[in-house]
């Protein structure tokens, strides 16, 4: 059975965890109020409707699609990715010293903008937080039960860094070159 990737699912998981990750528990607290949504019909004025994938696909499976990112082992590495970010990597994102790579992961953008005695700290945090992240897309991956999603989910959240770096930051185009938020 092929199973799609569900990439709405994935980008909206992609959006809490980086949100929490780079504003920390301000991203928590905050609530998306939806836009004016439309209303649900009446059950009475419902009509029955015939859906053809249910030939394929139960309407049970096809809506349980779901992407899961409030397990244990997740939670703990957004915790530390939060507070490394916190603590150790903004100030070098606004700095101009690391960027976003268009693979998902943190790179050192321009070393001369950390002061020589801090560098190889900051090398150090830089690669903890890239173990992190590989471990985060592949735990998402086997959390919602398919491995074979994982280079998905580090495309999605790829993008979504970019998407949440402040103006300022450097990030990776998809072809490599570096740009300035």
């Amino acid at each position: 059975i092929n199973v799609y990737f569900p990439a709405a699912e994935a980008q909206q998981a992609a959006e809490e965890f980086v949100g929490k990750v780079i504003n920390g528990d301000k991203a928590a607290t905050q609530e998306a109020k939806p836009a004016d949504s439309p209303k649900p019909m009446p059950q009475a004025s419902r009509q029955p409707s015939f859906n053809l994938m249910s030939f394929f696909i139960s309407d049970a499976a096809a809506q349980e699609v779901d992407i899961t990112i409030r397990t244990p082992a997740i939670q703990a590495i957004q915790n530390r990715m939060s507070a490394r970010f916190g603590s150790a990597l903004r100030q070098h994102f606004d700095g101009g010293a690391l960027g976003f790579g268009n693979d998902g992961l943190i790179v050192v953008h321009d070393a001369t903008r950390v002061p020589l005695k801090d560098r190889v700290g900051v090398t150090q945090q830089v690669a903890e937080d890239n173990r992190d992240r590989k471990a985060v897309y592949r735990e998402i991956a086997v959390a919602n039960g398919h491995p074979e999603w994982e280079k998905q989910i580090r495309e999605t959240f790829a993008v979504q860094w970019i998407r949440d770096a402040k103006a300022g930051w450097w990030y990776q185009s998809p072809t490599g070159a570096w740009k300035q938020k």
